[in-house]
């Protein structure tokens, strides 16, 4: 069966959420992938920032092949299991929290933290149960977590939503706090938005947020799904901003690759739930536990994330040099670490399918962004051939 004939029978199969791109990928190396025919691509959309040490990673290989050999995939949260114990330690040890709840994916992290919030609010009289969000922000695809996804388009045909939420404009404390009333209980935002456009948050704003969550007694909850796990050139995007939440939701790449999510706790907010408030049958599981180790390990004891930073800078001013170069087409770059966009004024999709052509996978965010967010362990020489392809793409726009 050829890679026509494959594409087809997906359609035939699978149900269209997705507008798939015409490519079945059969193997994985570094930063590279290879379909079924044969051809390489340079992979600076990783999973969409999940594949943090790429494809055939020699350690994240060994951990899960551990677990794998034990024959013990399984095991129910009725008890424990050693895996989800390590993990657990590491991952609150590197966030610099309290405590964690496991899960499979940013969603259901998103869901847990709603869940937290309201539990808290609850616990006023009367009770507290709005939680505000930020415009364009994105927070997951569950009932609960698109409608507190502060974008229009993805609420459409969906009604009626959870109720509950209010959205604040991104970087304007003013905003926040005129929303901010005694039925509020928690405020939940990106440092940095992936999915509205890789839009960093400023050290102002967050930390203003904090302040507001103090004087209030609300909750501060930082989604870190995306910019997470050394994404921003530091394990986690609170340590780059250096103000700490209450409440952290992590995902995408916290098992490097095997499905995992994770919602992690303060101390003030780490004796809300009791037993029975929430659960999830396969979070914690060995399997993905062991990738959280892995991914704990390369990030606190190796220099992957000055590692990030380095490269991250380095990409950004490659880009840099094309928004010079082509100012008709490229407004400005944005981001930490390797997780950066290029603002354009031409629709990204066209950008996306012709570097796709070249031989390179990028991705957009938004509705004008070119979204680069490449394994943690791209190398220089690889940024200079996504740059050089993308380069030559934008001279066939102008």
């Amino acid at each position: 069966m050829n890679m026509k004939q494959k594409i087809e029978q997906g359609r035939e199969y699978l149900l269209g959420t997705y507008s798939q791109v015409p490519v079945v990928f059969s193997s994985g190396e570094g930063c590279t992938l290879t379909d079924t025919e044969g051809k390489e691509y340079l992979d600076f959309v990783g999973g969409i920032a999940v594949n943090a040490l790429g494809y055939g990673d020699k350690g994240l290989t060994k951990a899960l092949n551990g677990v794998l050999d034990s024959g013990l995939l399984h095991c129910s949260n009725l008890y424990y299991n050693n895996q989800a114990i390590e993990a657990a330690k590491a991952i609150c040890t590197l966030a610099g929290m309290d405590k964690v709840f496991f899960c499979n994916s940013g969603a259901e992290a998103n869901e847990a933290a709603l869940k937290l919030s309201r539990k808290f609010g609850h616990r006023s009289s009367p009770a507290r149960t709005r939680v505000i969000t930020m415009v364009d922000s994105f927070h997951g695809r569950t009932y609960g977590s698109v409608a507190a996804t502060g974008q229009a388009k993805y609420h459409q045909n969906f009604d009626p939503l959870p109720q509950g939420f209010q959205y604040a404009l991104f970087n304007d404390l003013g905003s926040v706090e005129a929303l901010i009333s005694e039925h509020t209980c928690a405020i939940l935002v990106e440092p940095i938005q992936g999915e509205g456009g890789v839009v960093p948050a400023t050290k102002a704003f967050l930390q203003g947020l904090r302040e507001l969550c103090d004087k209030h007694d609300l909750l501060l909850i930082y989604d870190e799904v995306q910019c997470g796990m050394g994404r921003s050139g530091k394990p986690f995007a609170w340590q780059l901003y250096e103000v700490k939440p209450d409440v952290i939701t992590l995902a995408k790449a916290l098992a490097g690759g095997v499905p995992c999510g994770a919602m992690l706790t303060s101390e003030r907010a780490s004796d809300i739930f009791s037993p029975g408030d929430h659960a999830s049958t396969f979070g914690g599981n060995a399997l993905a536990m062991a990738g959280v180790c892995e991914m704990t390990h390369r990030l606190s004891e190796t220099g992957l994330c000055n590692e990030v930073s380095e490269k991250g800078a380095y990409l950004r001013s490659k880009l840099g040099q094309l928004v010079t170069k082509y100012p008709d087409t490229c407004k400005a770059v944005r981001g930490f670490g390797l997780m950066n966009g290029m603002v354009l004024s031409t629709p990204p999709r066209e950008v996306v399918e012709a570097c796709f052509a070249k031989g390179l996978l990028v991705l957009s965010a938004g509705s004008d962004v070119l979204r680069f967010v490449p394994p943690l362990v791209i190398s220089k020489d690889e940024i200079d051939v996504a740059v050089t392809i993308v380069d030559e793409v934008l001279a066939t726009l102008n």
